[in-house]
């Protein structure tokens, strides 16, 4: 697992090796990351019992499209043609 940080916050992939990260924001571990044989890409994070959301992840596909769902419970989907829907969770 990865300890770092993030500003921001899948799909299935074989985990690929971790890697030291650290960016301004929140402390998180990564308990996973990888692509699959499509080529999507996707990590998930813990950000520890404070976070509203103990399963965040962030998953890219290759057509543009890509989801977010934050520690704060949030979640983010752009399709990749321009929509984009944002749910603010709890």
């Amino acid at each position: 697992m990865t300890k770092g940080s993030s500003g921001t916050s899948g799909t299935s992939g074989t985990p690929a090796s971790s890697s030291s990260s650290s960016n301004s924001g929140a402390d998180y571990t990564v308990t996973g990351s990888g692509t699959n044989s499509q080529g999507n890409h996707y990590c998930s994070r813990d950000y520890g019992a404070s976070a509203s959301n103990d399963n965040s992840y962030h998953y890219s596909n290759t057509d543009g499209s890509y989801y977010y769902s934050n520690p704060n419970g949030s979640t983010y989907h752009n399709d990749g043609k321009g929509g984009s829907t944002y749910n603010p969770g709890k």
